[in-house]
């Protein structure tokens, strides 16, 4: 079977190509600090290939949603080490998912801060879960181009940060409509600087961003996520095809470990310009390790692997659900069902008491 043969991923060897993939928990302290059980959980899933953290706040400006964790002060960066080490005793590997929310966030949590967005755009038509309950989305903040700069430095600290946590590298959560995803599209982006208009401007900022990673990872330690089918926290543009072609190709000349492209979730019949099949048109244009997410079991995992069109397949809630999934599949086991309710705060009921196959 693909999925259990081993990759090379880097100087990384993978045990297979399997990974977690990131998933908010919202577990963190009110301080953004991990706790033994986040230990546990991720302990539990080293089977994997790599294990993708939850996406870790780099900075205060970057909290959108409560209890998520962070990666900015010496305590979080504390409480992440002993995740690191619990998962590297298992022999897994692990990447943080660098996190900013931009607009994707909400006064009430942020200490009646609005968030900072690349333009002030509001998103229409969802809600913010707070502490205070559904929220309707704020005007953002407008990052002044100084401010730009210093995010950047920030996710630069942040990759420094979880250097010093002991991970093996780190991921750009460039997706799903958080800040680096926000720069990219223009409906969401409508600056005038050197960060906004063309699409070369409008990549510039994520380019950055990770070329300020890999200053600190070096060669195959960084990866980055991108859903360029997803309008989701309205993510809209004009020519997502043109946009993000030209992103990959420009991520090209960066030595990166992979990148983690999400298929098209949502319907797309009001899109008509969004292509449907986003490893088709996107995948085959990138010289790197194609990680596929978003909706694969094992049977459509494995088709994807057979293919040549990916190297690894992440896993989110099948992994959430059962800690010991390379195993079901190797085993062709049953597979234990995700408690949606449980999904996002709480303790260790719908995270750490799956039951694994030999507790069955």
């Amino acid at each position: 079977m693909h999925l259990l043969e081993k990759v090379q991923l880097g100087n990384l060897e993978l045990q297979n190509a399997m990974a977690m993939a990131p998933m908010t928990r919202s577990r963190a302290n009110q301080a953004g600090e991990v706790s033994d059980l986040t230990r546990l959980y991720y302990e539990q899933r080293s089977s994997a290939g790599l294990l993708i953290t939850e996406g870790i706040n780099i900075s205060e400006d970057a909290i959108g949603s409560p209890f998520t964790p962070g990666i900015y002060t010496d305590t979080q960066i504390a409480a992440w080490q002993k995740v690191t080490q619990a998962v590297h005793a298992k022999g897994g590997k692990i990447f943080a998912q660098l996190w900013h929310t931009g607009r994707v966030g909400h006064s009430i949590d942020k200490n009646g801060k609005l968030p900072f967005a690349p333009s002030a755009i509001g998103i229409e038509g969802q809600q913010h879960f707070t502490t205070q309950g559904a929220k309707p989305y704020e005007t953002p903040q407008a990052l002044s181009t100084e401010q730009v700069k210093q995010t950047i430095e920030d996710y630069r600290q942040a990759a420094v940060n979880a250097k010093l946590a002991g991970f093996d590298g780190v991921e750009l959560h460039a997706a799903f409509g958080y800040l680096p995803n926000q720069f990219l599209v223009d409906g969401a982006n409508q600056r005038t600087d050197e960060y906004g208009g063309s699409i070369e401007n409008r990549c510039r900022f994520v380019l950055e961003v990770m070329q300020a990673l890999v200053t600190v990872f070096g060669e195959n330690g960084v990866g980055i996520k991108l859903s360029p089918s997803i309008p989701y926290n309205g993510m809209l543009d004009t020519n997502p095809t043109a946009l993000f072609s030209y992103l990959i190709e420009q991520l090209n000349q960066l030595p990166l470990a992979y990148i983690q492209l999400m298929n098209a979730l949502f319907p797309l019949d009001n899109l008509p310009h969004y292509p449907k099949d986003v490893l088709g048109t996107f995948g085959k244009l990138s010289k790197h390790v194609i990680m596929a997410n978003g909706g694969y079991d094992q049977e459509s995992g494995e088709q994807v692997l057979k293919s040549g069109m990916a190297k690894l397949i992440s896993y989110g809630v099948l992994f959430l659900a059962n800690p010991d999934l390379p195993k079901r599949f190797e085993l062709n086991a049953p597979l234990n069902q995700p408690d949606r309710a449980t999904m996002y705060g709480g303790a260790e009921k719908g995270y750490t008491d799956y039951p694994f196959l030999s507790n069955n």
